[in-house]
């Protein structure tokens, strides 16, 4: 029998796959890599890190801290700081209580200590992702000295990623899961359900990646656009008839080396939540 641990983390790989074989605009998938990285290497940074973030019984802090040490073992740059550290709480979270998840994920966030906070501040530092810099308080190169949901709820107005650990992943389950759900529902594919998630969240804010590393000119300019390509896959009742304008604004973004990485880690996020309600136990504590 499979443990929840194992469905954790197969949950976990199948979340990144599929959203690799989404044309994401601008980020690395399976029609076109980008930045410097391909699609392996992110194949490969799911399979080492799914084993570190579906420990059981393990802490968040120590999920994340696990995870970013072992993609770099595997790949040796980061390609899913954000990733891991939004799907840490689900993993926990789920392993608690996938059934009534979102509950179980505020009890999680609650629960996160200072011990949480230094080993994530270590794996940032170590991830070192694009536009880091210091920080007056909570600076992820210096121990911690609060625990892990309030060092992410300072850095809410400026990261999307510490934004949902403020808001209990909010965007998660109020925008990802009904959008990506709701396009299933209809009948597409899920690369094009990825693909709207993925739209839906680079149409909704700016994205705080591109926004950290070129500006948030840039990242309103993009926003923008993607709701274009939003509204022209809403309207079409043949989505691969919209893969030469999605692939042709792919390559103007690559070009400009302008990465939507924010809303795409907020995509995989979505997919492993969803995955996790679909596939686990409701039992608590099971195994």
């Amino acid at each position: 029998m499979t443990s929840r641990a194992e469905s954790i983390g197969a949950a976990f790989k199948w979340a990144c796959l599929t959203e690799l074989d989404a044309p994401k605009p601008g980020n690395v998938h399976a029609f076109s890599a980008g930045h410097g990285m391909t699609v392996d290497e992110f194949v490969r940074s799911a399979d080492a890190a799914a084993g570190p973030l579906s420990a059981k019984g393990t802490r968040v802090g120590a999920r994340i801290h696990r995870a970013v040490m072992a993609t770099f073992a595997a790949v040796g740059t980061n390609t899913n700081l954000g990733i891991i550290l939004l799907c840490a709480p689900l993993a926990v979270a789920a392993e608690r209580d996938a059934a009534n998840m979102r509950t179980a994920l505020g009890e999680v966030l609650q629960d996160l200590d200072v011990d949480d906070a230094d080993l994530a501040f270590r794996s940032i530092a170590r991830a070192a992702p694009a536009g880091l810099g210091h920080s007056a308080q909570h600076d992820v190169f210096n121990p911690a000295t609060a625990s892990l949901l309030q060092a992410m709820s300072e850095a809410a107005n400026r990261d999307m990623v510490a934004r949902q650990y403020a808001t209990g992943f909010a965007d998660i389950f109020d925008l990802g899961l009904p959008l990506f759900e709701s396009v299933r529902r209809a009948g597409r594919e899920a690369k094009w359900a990825t693909l709207a998630t993925f739209l839906g969240f680079l149409s909704a804010f700016p994205d705080s990646h591109i926004a950290r590393k070129l500006g948030a000119e840039t990242a309103y300019c993009v926003q923008r656009a993607a709701l274009n390509f939003a509204a022209m896959l809403r309207a079409t009742e043949q989505p691969d008839q919209v893969l030469p304008a999605l692939l042709a604004w792919d390559a103007a973004l690559k070009a400009k080396a302008i990465n939507p990485g924010t809303s795409a880690d907020l995509t995989v996020a979505t997919l492993f939540a969803h995955r996790l309600r679909t596939i686990l136990p409701s039992v608590r504590n099971s195994d």
